[in-house]
């Protein structure tokens, strides 16, 4: 059976850090996307992940800070390191909880101004479906 969004969906991300901000949660990163941002801030990866992760059981997610619970590589709602950011932050907003139904799409577009935006271009099945898990 075809998914709801068979015929694609409207995207363009307008960098406004929407989705980089506002509420708790957990941007969860691999051992190699830790080395690829440490790299990137000319840093020591120890440090990086000291200066910038939290251990959540097994598993590593970046900082936020504390009262805004912005990512804290948010700076005037610019990603600092967007060109080595996360998988996780990279196939926004194509998650699952996100397709599972109209409701959960327009939900998401509650708090993300470039789905539906009116210039925004159809983003095809198969294109969505390369950032699925």
């Amino acid at each position: 059976m075809d998914p709801w969004y068979k015929e694609g969906l409207s995207f363009k991300c307008t960098e406004c850090g929407g989705c980089c901000t506002g509420s708790p949660g957990y941007v969860w990163i691999s051992p190699t996307e830790a080395e690829s941002m440490a790299e990137f801030l000319n840093m020591q990866l120890e440090e990086f992940l000291k200066k910038y992760t939290r251990r959540i059981g097994n598993r590593v997610s970046l900082k936020e800070h504390p009262k805004t619970y912005d990512c804290v590589f948010l700076k005037g709602k610019r990603c600092e390191i967007y060109s080595v950011r996360p998988k996780q932050c990279r196939t926004f907003p194509w998650w699952p909880e996100n397709l599972k139904s109209p409701e959960h799409w327009k939900e998401t577009a509650a708090r993300c101004e470039g789905i539906d935006q009116p210039d925004a271009p159809l983003i095809s099945i198969e294109e969505i479906q390369k950032h699925l898990p």
